[in-house]
């Protein structure tokens, strides 16, 4: 079960995972945690070619939904350590905000931690295919060329690259 938000991110409600990806356009939350190494290079995983959304395509380093009677907080923690391992970090949150897309709408939590740890997609995590550090130069590049999630896409130019420029 998924919790249903409103437009400020309070919880009103809860719905099955399949109703909020069924179209139903129910709100719901998720977490984003950008992860930026010291040479300001971004950690992104590529989609694995099983997955029904964006099959194959790079997206945010780690991403997943809230639980029901989950804080985003503890749900950011959870989803780090399941999909890329990361389990001792200190983050920011840089934004909230909400994305639609023709299937969904969802509430986005958006932060961003520095490391240089090496990572690997986890084992159990079989929707990862690739984990690797992107320079800014290369990922502007990949911007309108169909690399990218459009959800990626949009969040690294209206949230992170001004983040980063700051």
């Amino acid at each position: 079960m998924l919790p249903i938000v409103d437009e400020r991110g309070e919880v009103t409600g809860c719905a099955p995972r399949s109703e909020c990806h069924g179209g139903s356009m129910l709100l719901h939350p998720v977490v984003h945690l950008h992860v930026i190494n010291n040479a300001g290079e971004l950690l992104l995983q590529r989609r694995s070619l099983s997955k029904k959304i964006q099959p194959g395509k790079w997206d945010t380093a780690v991403g997943g939904h809230v639980d029901y009677g989950e804080s985003a907080d503890v749900a950011l923690r959870r989803e780090a350590a399941e999909e890329i391992g990361l389990t001792d970090f200190e983050y920011v949150k840089i934004a909230e905000y909400t994305f639609a897309s023709d299937v969904e709408r969802e509430y986005v939590h958006c932060h961003i931690a520095t490391t240089d740890d090496d990572f690997k997609p986890m084992a159990e995590e079989s929707d990862i295919d690739e984990l690797r550090f992107w320079p800014v130069d290369e990922l502007l590049a990949c911007c309108g060329r169909g690399v990218l999630t459009p959800n990626f896409e949009s969040e690294f130019k209206s949230v992170i690259l001004p983040y980063l420029q700051r």
